[in-house]
């Protein structure tokens, strides 16, 4: 399927060329073979394995979410977790949840509303998602927070500041509406805790840090507040040693509470038992060939399957097919396990996709053993990015999916000029800010510069001729941005005319808190790809998060949530948490669909 083919809305009729070639399999399974299982790779389904009310394919926000629904509702609930962790990408994220109107914001007194919420979501996503899936996300979300909190030891803090991503749109709020777990003491989970999947960065030993605190860690050099708040998590550290707390916050916390309420509602979790296939039984889907402990076998769900086992970051012949080149599975931060499993599956049994073309992306720099996703290092003053021509090319201070969309758009016809692309940043920088775990004034690490992935010099000539752009179009591209940074006037990219722009910056910066000036040597430049946090194509879903077949019928007993499903977000992003607020809302939505029926 082409990519173009791809981008077919959720909920609309799909291309008579995507049908054939996205479908027809599953199709085929459901009408000609109506009480065999449905295959992969012509392997039998093997031994039955167990029998439940539910089974959710996939441990992360989304399936846990789903999973412990179903079990309060008085269902019984098997999750199935191809890892031999649990968590997912959620479990490695900053675990930022974007969920207007829920009780946490408006109890901060957040002034939203559910017409403030649906007038921002429709301007940012378009017509492009069903009005009725709109309504279903900002329904819902409140109420599974509500429940979520009642069910587990989770508890949530507003991230005050962390503006929505388009704040100038009708219905934004400039001070956010995102959430984000409060500390966790990973004592609760006993030896399951061993069984967490890691974060994607590591907390500094001997701190507690949210989400939140980052903004201002990154700034605690040169700002009082950043001194402040990396006094507070040192503090914080400190009394949960004395307490002998295992202290998680951001990812591992939101995980790790979500594994304790399934543990209190009795819920088996497998681990390292991948999805095979879906089992079909006269157009339904009854069940799931698992492998467990290298055994393959049938488990069969009574009431529905909820498939919430990730995207399809982690593999690279669906990035090849669906997606725009450059791209590479070595980019993604999302989990590695996440090689599009269920999405196939879901195909097979006939449900229809869409988004494929797209990822929840953001400029990375691929450093050695692991892409770094940047957020502060390309906003902060006296840095820019420019493409291969070394001109700026976007406003570096956007939201970080519409930076890669650019990179992508601009890079059509022009092979290579964008991607890679450079992030420049000379010494006056780096002695104020930290740069992914490196401190300020502090030497990059050597296999940073061996792996490409960095560059130095003492002048904006020698850089150049490092990172391959012309040295003149270089120097009038800094000494332009230079001048605009001393105005404070960015009038080619409009750097800081949001309060999102403003969100990573250093307020001491005077008159524009993301412009500075880049004239202190040596230089330093940064290789920019577009890297992801997971992709957002999957099966096309309905209000209820039913899977839908290319004609809009409803595939009885499937169900996908997260990122094994097309987004609700489509090819935008309202606000931080945008990809785990609508996976935990529509895992929860799932498992009420279920239970009522």
């Amino acid at each position: 399927m082409s990519a173009s083919a791809s981008r077919t809305s959720p909920g609309a009729l799909p291309s008579r060329r995507s049908v054939l070639a996205g479908t027809g399999a599953g199709v085929l399974a459901a009408t000609v073979l109506p009480a065999a299982a449905a295959r992969a790779d012509g392997a039998e389904a093997g031994p039955p394995l167990g029998e439940y009310d539910v089974v959710v394919v996939g441990s992360g926000a989304a399936g846990m979410t789903a999973a412990l629904t179903a079990a309060r509702r008085g269902l019984s609930v098997l999750v199935v977790e191809k890892a031999p962790t649990f968590g997912g990408s959620a479990a490695r994220s900053g675990a930022g949840i974007w969920l207007p109107n829920n009780s946490v914001i408006l109890g901060a007194g957040v002034p939203d509303t559910p017409q403030k919420a649906a007038t921002y979501l429709a301007a940012v996503v378009g017509p492009e998602v069903p009005a009725d899936r709109q309504a279903a996300f900002l329904a819902n979300g409140p109420r599974m927070l509500d429940f979520v909190m009642a069910n587990s030891p989770l508890r949530f803090r507003f991230m005050e500041g962390y503006s929505d991503y388009y704040p100038n749109l009708p219905g934004g709020l400039p001070n956010g509406r995102s959430i984000e777990p409060d500390q966790i003491d990973g004592n609760i989970l006993g030896a399951e805790l061993a069984r967490l999947n890691p974060a994607y960065m590591p907390v500094p030993a001997g701190m507690v840090v949210f989400s939140a605190d980052y903004k201002w860690l990154n700034l605690a050099a040169v700002n009082a507040k950043g001194l402040a708040v990396s006094t507070e998590c040192l503090a914080r550290g400190a009394k949960a040693a004395l307490l002998g707390q295992k202290p998680l916050t951001m990812g591992q916390a939101l995980a790790a509470g979500l594994r304790a309420g399934l543990q209190r509602a009795g819920v088996p979790v497998w681990l390292n038992s991948p999805l095979v296939d879906l089992v079909q039984e006269g157009g339904a889907v009854t069940g799931v060939v698992v492998e467990k402990e290298g055994v393959r076998g049938t488990v069969r769900a009574r009431r529905g399957v909820v498939v919430g086992s990730g995207g399809f970051e982690h593999n690279a012949q669906m990035r090849a097919q669906y997606q725009q080149q450059p791209i590479g599975t070595q980019w993604s931060v999302g989990a590695k396990e996440n090689t599009g499993d269920g999405i196939r599956a879901g195909q097979r049994a006939g449900a229809a996709l869409a988004l494929m073309d797209d990822a929840w992306w953001g400029p990375s720099i691929p450093l050695p053993g692991e892409p770094y996703f940047c957020l502060a290092e390309r906003t902060l003053p006296g840095g820019l990015i420019v493409n291969g021509n070394g001109a700026r090319f976007v406003n570096e201070a956007a939201p970080y999916s519409d930076v890669v969309h650019v990179m992508y758009e601009k890079d059509r016809g022009a092979a290579g000029s964008h991607i890679p692309a450079w992030l420049i940043v000379d010494q006056n920088y780096r002695n104020k800010y930290l740069f992914k775990d490196v401190l300020p004034t502090i030497v990059f690490p050597d296999s940073w510069y061996e792996a490409g992935a960095a560059k130095k010099a003492w002048t904006w000539d020698a850089l150049a001729g490092q990172i391959g752009v012309p040295a003149a179009a270089l120097r009038a591209t800094l000494n332009r941005f230079n001048a605009q940074a001393w105005t404070g006037n960015d009038t080619d990219f409009q750097r800081g005319a949001t309060a999102y722009d403003h969100y990573y910056t250093d307020p001491n910066v005077h008159p524009n808190s993301c412009l500075a000036p880049i004239w202190a040597p040596p230089f330093y430049a940064f290789k920019i790809v577009p890297g992801d946090l997971g992709t957002k194509g999957g099966i096309v879903t309905d209000a209820r998060a039913r899977a839908l077949r290319a004609d809009g019928s409803v595939i009885r007993g499937l169900y996908a949530a997260g990122n094994a499903s097309a987004a609700v977000m489509g090819h935008s992003y309202a606000g931080a948490g945008s990809t785990i607020g609508p996976a935990m809302t529509f895992g929860y939505v799932a498992a009420n669909d279920i239970a009522d029926a």
